[in-house]
């Protein structure tokens, strides 16, 4: 029984903002959730990204807690959800990826180096030209290859920040720049700013 309200008062003081209840409740399961992501993911750098996900939307959304809850069993079912998105959303990366590879293939064929080189240059312009916010999170990821929870970590900010702010910046680059353009953003992977 003590056990129960332990755990009840834990979670309460969880959602009243408590942080070390919420080291508490990470430094308990942060393995055993990395070890029950890697077993769904198959990729340790993957798994770490799912469970850090987990842990800072635990955070965010603690006010939302229901105290009666299994803190272990709403991670583990967050562990497991974060993984299907990341699994959705990786698949349509992937047909995407495709689809501009297959572009970028054709473009090749039908253009020169000159011409290319100055369709990359009108690409880092555009880049340049992002709101700031924007430009620092797409360069983090583009240029210094970093995953969205380690932007999120490196700007302090939540993960749905730094989607938003890379899918700002996609959308944005697209409305400037012509379709054929937009294949060239593929290419700037190791794009570092002059």
């Amino acid at each position: 029984m003590k056990k129960k309200i332990n755990k009840k008062k834990l979670i309460s003081n969880l959602i009243k903002g408590d942080e070390k209840a919420y080291a508490y409740i990470v430094e308990i399961h942060y393995n055993d959730l990395c070890c029950y992501a890697s077993n769904l993911a198959r990729d340790n750098f993957k798994s770490e990204d799912i469970v850090q996900n987990v842990i800072i939307n635990l955070w965010q959304k603690r006010k939302k807690l229901n105290t009666e809850i299994s803190i272990k069993n709403y991670l583990y079912r967050s562990v497991y959800n974060e993984f299907i998105d990341q699994y959705r959303k990786q698949m349509s990366i992937s047909a995407l990826e495709k689809k501009y590879i297959e572009g970028l293939d054709s473009f090749y064929e039908t253009h020169d180096d000159n011409q290319i080189d100055l369709l990359i240059n009108v690409v880092k312009n555009g880049i340049e030209q992002l709101p700031p916010k924007c430009k620092e999170t797409f360069l983090l990821s583009k240029n210094e290859g970093l995953t969205y929870v380690e932007i999120a970590e490196h700007l302090n900010v939540s993960v749905n920040t730094v989607e938003k702010h890379m899918v700002r910046a996609f959308s944005i680059l697209r409305k400037k720049m012509k379709k054929k353009i937009c294949h060239i953003l593929f290419l700037l992977s190791g794009y570092s700013p002059v």
